[in-house]
């Protein structure tokens, strides 16, 4: 009954639509074509950033603990190209992005291509403890450790070699860490802002930093900051067996 029902309605809001653009004048209807064009455009645009973002691999990881936009995630073992830039945290990403898309791309060098995934990763080198200000950790200059995951189909012995000396193949160990997850644009203000949000959530729990923070970002640069998705990850002491 619901199956036929809609079709009729449908049908209805059709013509009910055709006989209003009937009734109106010619520069009206114009203005009611161009609408309605241009919601189609943007309809179809955003279905096509769905399918796009669907079909990008992540990497997989178990959840242990969620508290709205805060979560304690385990990730398993991962293979990673990383290259190190100088700078402040957004000249960085952007200075570091360009050879590790050259190395999955295979632009420089012979064999298949790689696979994009998602997050593009990226940590200050230095081991910068929680209670340092957040500001030092993303505009003073230093060195920048800036990954792309590889899928998870790969062994770091079975993905071609790198032509440019400076991107490194590396294994990174399994992770126990906090997560805060957020949309917008990923400026020094708003990461600023979520970062000390995750400071507090650990201080709250008594939990411990035991690594620089991870800025994660999952979408390319056209993507409209409301469907963005980024995050701040620090790797947390794991509990001991007596506060299991």
């Amino acid at each position: 009954m619901l199956s036929m029902t809609i079709p009729l309605l449908l049908r209805t809001l059709v013509a009910n639509l055709l006989n209003l653009v009937q009734e109106l004048s010619t520069p009206m209807k114009i203005i009611l074509i161009i609408g309605a064009a241009l919601l189609a455009l943007a309809v179809t645009a955003l279905a096509v950033f769905v399918f796009i973002v669907q079909n990008v691999e992540t990497p997989v990881y178990q959840v242990v603990t969620q508290d709205g936009a805060f979560e304690i995630r385990d990730y398993p073992p991962l293979v990673v190209a990383e290259v190190t830039r100088e700078g402040a945290r957004k000249a960085a990403l952007r200075a570091g992005f360009s050879p590790l898309a050259g190395y999955i791309f295979a632009k420089e060098r012979t064999g298949e291509r790689v696979a994009m995934t998602a997050p593009v990763i990226q940590q200050r080198d230095e081991s910068i403890a929680m209670t340092v200000p957040v500001t030092q950790t993303q505009n003073e200059n230093g060195a920048w450790t800036v990954r792309f995951i590889m899928p998870a189909g790969y062994r770091r012995d079975t993905l071609p070699a790198p032509a440019n000396a400076e991107v490194q193949l590396r294994d990174l160990p399994p992770r126990h860490c906090a997560v805060v997850r957020f949309s917008g644009r990923a400026t020094d203000e708003l990461i600023e802002t979520q970062e000390l949000a995750l400071r507090e959530w650990l201080k709250a729990r008594g939990l411990n930093a035991v690594a620089a923070p991870i800025y994660a970002y999952y979408n390319d640069p056209w993507t409209p900051g409301f469907l963005r998705r980024n995050e701040i990850m620090v790797d947390v002491a794991l509990p001991t067996q007596e506060n299991r």
